[in-house]
């Protein structure tokens, strides 16, 4: 974003502000030419000294103001969801404190080569600094490869292991979605043996399955295949050519399954009498339909534009993000509770369904795309989507976030019956995504130590950070709490005033036992990667060495009791 942009955009419009300039320099022209009073005062030194002042502080304010102004016809204000001529709120505290920060700074792209070779970097530095890390490095590998290993041995092309019984399933479509999604992580970890079969899996038999398969949902195919599939063209070079490292087929390949499949997805859109997606698509029919109450997800509907904008940025063909941005553009015209939003949305209607608010299941990858699609977009016709992204992150501030007691674990409930309804002590390990989501948001993807010597964090950006740290903290506590190290599906806590009573984690040695409480239902733990990657964030951004330890704890748990 230009640093002549504004901060934010959505409490501006273009010509009240005009009119605004026009008023206020009318007015004190005609004050100062009218009045005896002011004529007098301008003779003494100290009168027109104070007049000199007054005019000058008038023009800095109208220049900041014009500073803070886009035409309505300019790209941003006919993209961004908001109506020609529409009179937004404006907030004068809000518009004085953005004068003085800076707009947001995003994170540059790499290119594959410039992955690889900062990869080597940080490993050359491990092996001379951390021996010990390289080591634990390599058995997260040696798990990978073990569970490859028997994937391929009981169900290869399946979507799934069912480890006990040693059989394949199709929960996902029938589209290997193991195959597709294990790819990029082999690529990454240098398992060359895994990309090759892998890749000669997908060139071979992915075709045939895209054409001939019955219904798939929307989001889970995008997120899962459609994603492998780009992020496989991506790390193996892309449109530069096969970068040896990586063995298997040309990266076209990847790239001619991923618009073969998208381009039947897209009937979910174009099927739909409103922006809103259906959430189930025939794939060999290349039609689509509405789940079987008629409802879609608003985490799912506004959880696929990263993958569908970046086909589109591959293949110069605009019809996958045009689609895809319908849905966000959409929702930014919705009624929304402090920036929050219900878990359902109508593709009939296009309206949202019901009051429940959560950032556990269908609710969570909303807030997510918003920042990740902003910062993907880069430009100034997508900055409502920051506008509604630190909207809805005061929403989780003010009406989510609470403290457990005895011990004050800071966590995220919800709010199942609306803003007016009452709160729920409960949250899903699926809200650990959102420690990550909060660092990425802070800092744009820099580090840290960056953002704060090049002055780019503002106080709410420091706020949202340590909200962020809190929170992994918490999710790391749904772990140890238990006497497996593992976390559960749900947890709930005990709050000032309601406790929810019910039995704990098992773990007597941890402190928080008496705040976490894990009903028979959620006693279970699906492998949920969501802490994982907050951890992961939290260690790139912060540079502290505990979330690569609290990783580690958890990858020890996985292995001695899921392995």
């Amino acid at each position: 974003m230009s640093k002549s942009l504004p901060y934010s955009m959505k409490d501006v419009h273009y010509d009240n502000a005009k009119f605004r300039q026009r008023s206020v320099s009318q007015v004190v022209s005609q004050v100062l030419l009218t009045s005896n009073g002011k004529r007098d005062c301008l003779k003494c030194s100290t009168g027109k000294f104070l007049v000199l002042l007054m005019i000058c502080g008038l023009a800095y304010l109208v220049l900041a103001n014009k500073s803070a102004v886009h035409p309505v016809s300019s790209g941003m204000a006919k993209n961004d969801g908001s109506k020609e001529g529409e009179n937004l709120p404006i907030h004068g505290s809000g518009r004085f404190r953005r004068f003085w920060r800076k707009p947001p700074r995003l994170p540059p792209r790499l290119s594959p080569d410039e992955i690889i070779s900062r990869n080597r970097s940080i490993q050359e530095s491990m092996k001379r600094k951390e021996p010990e890390w390289v080591a634990r490095q390599q058995k997260v590998k040696d798990a990978f490869i073990h569970a490859w290993s028997g994937y391929k041995a009981y169900a290869m092309g399946y979507d799934e292991l069912m480890p006990l019984s040693r059989r394949g399933v199709d929960g996902l479509g029938g589209l290997g979605a193991t195959v597709i999604d294990a790819l990029d992580t082999a690529m990454i970890m240098g398992a060359d043996e895994v990309v090759y079969e892998a890749g000669s899996w997908i060139e071979k038999h992915l075709p045939g399955r895209i054409e001939g398969k019955g219904q798939v949902n929307l989001f889970e195919t995008t997120i899962r295949v459609l994603g492998g599939l780009l992020s496989a063209y991506h790390l193996s070079g892309g449109d530069q050519g096969r970068i040896p490292e990586h063995k298997g087929p040309k990266p076209s390949v990847y790239l001619e399954n991923a618009r073969n499949l998208a381009d039947r997805l897209l009937t979910a859109f174009t099927a739909s009498p409103s922006d809103i997606p259906y959430s189930d698509v025939v794939l060999r029919e290349k039609s689509a339909h509405p789940a079987p109450d008629g409802l879609s997800s608003t985490a799912e509907a506004a959880t696929v534009q990263l993958e569908f904008n970046y086909l589109s940025y591959l293949t110069g063909d605009a019809k996958y993000s045009v689609e895809a941005m319908k849905v966000l553009q959409h929702i930014k015209t919705l009624p929304k509770v402090e920036g929050l939003v219900p878990i359902y949305i109508n593709p009939q209607s296009g309206h949202f369904s019901g009051d429940n608010i959560r950032l556990g299941s269908r609710g969570d990858s909303y807030y997510e795309y918003l920042i990740k699609v902003w910062l993907q977009q880069k430009g100034t016709n997508f900055s409502y989507l920051y506008d509604m992204y630190v909207e809805a992150i005061k929403g989780v501030r003010h009406l989510l976030v609470r403290k457990s007691t005895p011990n004050g674990l800071v966590f995220v409930g919800e709010l199942p019956y609306g803003k007016e309804g009452g709160f729920s002590p409960k949250m899903d390990h699926l809200v650990c995504f959102l420690p990550g989501t909060l660092a990425l948001g802070a800092t744009k993807g820099l580090t840290k130590e960056r953002a704060m010597r090049e002055n780019l964090l503002t106080f709410e950006d420091m706020e949202n950070l340590k909200l962020a740290e809190d929170l992994a903290k918490t999710c790391i506590e749904m772990y140890s709490v238990t006497s497996s190290g593992l976390a559960p599906e749900i947890a709930y806590f005990n709050i000032e005033g309601d406790s929810e009573g019910g039995p704990n984690g098992g773990n007597k040695s941890s402190k928080y036992l008496n705040d976490i409480i894990i009903k028979p239902a959620d006693r279970h733990s699906l492998l949920r990667p969501e802490t994982v990657e907050s951890l992961f964030v939290l260690y790139r951004i912060t540079g502290d060495s505990k979330y690569r330890e609290w990783g580690w704890q958890i990858f020890e748990a996985f292995e001695k009791y899921t392995k």
